[in-house]
């Protein structure tokens, strides 16, 4: 099985998981509903409530993603041994997917007792045994997995850390070896051979094999076997590798906090006193999980992303890694609460600690709660003095008006950015905020160093369009748009400023389907609402202009450019006076060939 036959088959892994997925959407109804669940003991309610009750609660904490609330209200219906396999089955997916692997594991038994489970139930189960450090068992539970690509991936990588667990190296290593025979999975097998040959103690081995995996062409190497490769350097008193390994890859890496704090952690690491980050076969058989979880990351199955992140964490609670994957998979799924919890599991000095706080500081700003993310961004700003935080102080403070405090920030990540390809990013967003914050002399100069590293559409759209506000280079304005409509056809800012550009030039129809165009695809905006309304006044289409207008009125202005008063005045008289711009008229026309034929071009 090659590696992209792993991915056509995602749906067939769809299926080997089954009811899976359905932890997700709603249960199907009771078939006994009139019995009584006493929950006196049961922190839900101190109250009787009947099955159907129970279920109905069940359903609604379902449906607001209250994963926990949902299992509780459901246990309540199934320890009243009610029999209903979908609410069992519902009930052991909803507890493993929020790692009440223990609850889950007994729900699990249950329906397998009852002959109605999938085999996600035995993998449950195996996950509790291995937990538990009852290997035989574990390795029976995977065992009963007759699904091919199970037997093909998913048993043979984990039975391979349980039999490591027996000390048995030759099954251990025999097990893993099935991988071989599959081609998409060879650099699984391949990290996978090195970390259990490390856990073995064959150290000599374990340092070839991770040389392997240092030196495969088809590996891309993540933090995390950096994180694992260089405890063993130091464990085996190789300190100097380790750090020159560090070294070599944070001078190779374009975004490398997360890099420096590992560094940071290797220079102080003491040989004689360092634990081994694989220090039970628990351990690697989270490693094991987390590698299906690596191979079916996708849209298509993030439920069983969910599950298997769920189970790796589970085996091992400080796995920083898989903790942020599954912050990340709430955060898909708008639960941003979640997510910032299991961000603030993540221990203080794990590498992951602080990419996990600059997220958690992200939800809050979504969840509304910004003055806790300034905070929190400002706390990490004392401590790590990286230019991703102060970006991310700048945004923040940029996005909600304290523009010369943005720029404050945005100084700051310029003075510390080593990378000068990126270094036009920062300057776009210094100019804008002095834009905003009506600097435009100090903005213009910015925005033109941004310019010089590179004429992105970005930079090039948003000069054009404040040249034209500023009424200043207009025939170098229309080129600058032009040439980022050019890089950018679809995007509706550049077309509805190519759609200002040809209004203010007196072009009104040929403004119109770059305006209607922007329109179309940012709907909610206000200013280039009133901007198609204005172009349809001058092209006679009065009617359409008034309503176009009227709709301004509805939508939330982020520009700062609209005045309701004249927008309510326009409704009531029109415009009476047309744009007046002093140009070149033969340059405008050479331009505007230009555009024509770019267009042309891009329907081709």
């Amino acid at each position: 099985m090659k590696k992209k036959s792993i991915r056509k088959n995602k749906t067939l892994w769809g299926a080997a998981l089954g009811a899976a997925a359905a932890v997700f959407v709603s249960c199907s109804p009771l078939t006994k509903n009139n019995l009584a669940v006493n929950t006196a003991n049961n922190d839900i309610s101190a109250i009787k409530m009947t099955n159907s009750g129970a279920y109905l609660s069940g359903r609604v904490a379902h449906i607001r993603k209250d994963f926990d609330k949902a299992a509780d209200y459901y246990k309540l219906i199934m320890d009243n041994n009610v029999d209903n396999p979908s609410i069992l089955n519902q009930l052991y997916l909803l507890l493993s997917s929020q790692g009440r692997i223990d609850e889950a594991a007994q729900y699990a038994q249950q329906a397998i007792d009852k002959g109605t489970e999938n085999v996600f139930a035995y993998m449950v189960i195996a996950t509790k045994k291995m937990h538990d450090g009852e290997y035989e068992q574990a390795i029976k539970s995977m065992e009963k997995i007759s699904d091919p690509l199970y037997k093909s991936f998913v048993t043979p990588l984990f039975n391979a850390w349980s039999y490591a667990g027996l000390n048995d190296k030759k099954k251990a290593l025999d097990e893993l070896a099935k991988l071989k025979k599959e081609e998409g999975l060879n650099s699984v097998y391949i990290q996978h051979n090195a970390m259990l040959l490390d856990y073995l103690g064959e150290n000599r081995d374990a340092q070839q094999a991770y040389e392997v995996v240092l030196n495969s062409p088809n590996i891309e190497l993540s933090l995390r076997m950096l994180e694992i490769i260089t405890n063993f350097y130091i464990r085996s008193g190789q300190k100097a590798k380790a750090m020159a390994m560090m070294n070599a890859t944070v001078n190779s890496q374009a975004l490398d906090s997360l890099l420096f704090v590992l560094k940071e952690k290797i220079t102080k690491a003491d040989e004689k006193n360092t634990s081994p980050i694989l220090s039970s076969a628990k351990i690697g058989a989270a490693e094991a999980l987390f590698s299906v979880v690596a191979s079916f990351r996708y849209a298509e199955t993030i439920d069983i992303a969910h599950m298997y992140t769920a189970l790796t964490i589970y085996l091992n609670p400080q796995y920083s890694t898989a903790k942020i994957l599954m912050a990340d998979i709430f955060e898909s799924r708008d639960m941003y609460d979640n997510a910032n919890k299991m961000y603030d599991s993540i221990d203080e000095k794990d590498v992951g600690y602080y990419p996990a706080q600059v997220k958690k500081a992200r939800n809050l700003v979504k969840m509304g709660n910004v003055e806790g993310a300034e905070i929190l961004l400002k706390s990490l700003s004392d401590e790590y003095k990286d230019v991703q935080i102060y970006i991310e102080l700048g945004d923040l403070l940029r996005s909600h008006d304290r523009y010369v405090e943005a720029v404050e920030y945005y100084d700051k990540a310029i003075a510390l950015t080593k990378n000068k390809t990126s270094l036009w990013v920062l300057y776009y967003a210094k100019g804008m905020a002095l834009e905003r914050a009506g600097k435009w002399k100090k903005a213009e100069e910015v925005l033109m160093k941004a310019y010089k590293l590179k004429p992105h559409y970005l930079v090039l759209n948003y000069l054009g369009y404040t040249w034209l506000l500023h009424k200043q280079n207009v025939e170098r304005a229309l080129e600058f748009i032009v040439e980022a409509y050019n890089q950018a056809p679809n995007d509706p800012s550049v077309n509805d400023s190519l759609g200002f550009a040809l209004y203010n030039l007196g072009y009104y129809d040929k403004a119109l389907p770059y305006l209607e165009k922007a329109v179309e695809l940012y709907p909610s905006s206000a200013v280039i609402t009133s901007h198609l309304g204005d172009a349809y006044w001058f092209a006679k289409r009065e009617n359409e202009a008034r309503f176009q207008w009227r709709h301004v009125l509805t939508l939330k202005d982020e520009s700062g450019e609209i005045n309701i008063k004249q927008t309510k005045n326009k409704i009531k008289e029109g415009i009476i006076e047309e744009p007046k711009l002093d140009f070149d008229q033969t340059k405008v026309e050479a331009i505007l060939k230009k555009i024509q034929a770019e267009a042309s071009e891009n329907k081709k």
